[in-house]
């Protein structure tokens, strides 16, 4: 078994026997070694954000005080669902291991992949543009501040 898998797994059971959430552990790694460690927090926290992935990135951010985790890689216990999924891709990690995929995850009752094929239609459902000059002004001052780091 891989090491750092068997710490994720590790990291899952932590957070399954604290009664903090689901099965879903994560660790990030730069060169060889641990840079943080995260498991699911949602029941704990009330926090439906509070996954295993997203709190191993927090933890890897303010770790090594940034928000670009490029060099990184994440070993976590199951697939990431899209919320994790885009965290990783906004952190710039650049890899993903995983052990169990989103029909494992599915036997279990979670929802990912339901949440997976109902993206494309609840972005027709749901959303709607609102007071899209106002915005575009906010947007305009923040292009103008010179000191700032965009991402």
């Amino acid at each position: 078994m891989n090491k750092f898998m068997k710490m994720a797994i590790e990291e899952a059971k932590k957070g399954i026997d604290l009664g903090h959430g689901g099965p879903f552990g994560s660790v990030i790694v730069k060169d060889g070694k641990v840079v943080s460690k995260g498991h699911n927090h949602v029941v704990e926290n009330n926090d439906p954000t509070c996954h295993g992935e997203i709190d191993a990135i927090r933890k890897a951010c303010k770790k090594l005080k940034t928000f670009d985790l490029s060099g990184c890689e994440i070993y976590t216990t199951g697939y990431p669902c899209p919320m994790c999924f885009c965290a990783i891709l906004w952190a710039n990690i650049d890899k993903i291991y995983y052990g169990c995929n989103t029909a494992d995850t599915e036997i279990i009752g979670f929802r990912d992949k339901a949440f997976e094929e109902s993206i494309p239609q609840k972005k027709i459902d749901i959303c709607n543009e609102l007071d899209r000059e106002a915005c575009l002004k906010l947007y305009n001052d923040y292009k103008e501040i010179k000191d700032k780091t965009m991402y």
